[in-house]
């Protein structure tokens, strides 16, 4: 596989990082932002988030319609905080590899099944994948200007 494949919003994929002994945690914000490269928004408190900072090497594993495959790479921070959530940082995975775990004996019809039972949370991971689609196109959060006084005649 030489490019990453397409997946619907909110799929949850799997992210190892090293760092110590493999760790592994699902994440749901994770977005292909180009053919070798991933967004994904962790936690400021999370154990990954560390564990990157020390060994950059990561593996996200993508498992839902018609996708399975793993995405070895190297993750770097690239918005910290995530101007929309001061509570994440955006990580960029730089894919080296893109494993194909797809086989001609059996079909991927859908990845987990899952949904937020919190309104908030649903709005709020959302909102995250929105932002990170910001940073891939690098341009910065739109500020509305100040709305000019009317003069008084």
């Amino acid at each position: 596989m030489d490019e990453l494949p397409d997946w619907d919003d909110g799929t949850v994929a799997i992210l190892s990082t090293g760092g110590g002994a493999p760790h592994a945690i699902p994440v749901s914000t994770a977005v292909r932002s180009g053919p070798r490269t991933i967004l994904l928004a962790l936690a400021l408190r999370r154990e990954s988030l560390a564990r990157l900072r020390e060994d950059p090497r990561a593996a996200l594993t993508v498992l839902s319609r018609d996708v399975a495959c793993t995405a070895h790479g190297v993750a770097v921070v690239a918005e910290e905080p995530l101007e929309e959530s001061g509570r994440v940082a955006a990580i960029r995975l730089e894919v080296h590899e893109v494993q194909d775990h797809r086989q001609p004996r059996f079909a991927m019809h859908e990845g987990v099944r899952w949904s937020w039972i919190d309104e908030e949370a649903r709005i709020r991971d959302a909102e995250i994948r929105a932002a990170l689609r910001r940073v891939a196109i690098g341009t910065t959060r739109s500020v509305k200007p100040p709305s000019p006084r009317s003069s008084l005649r």
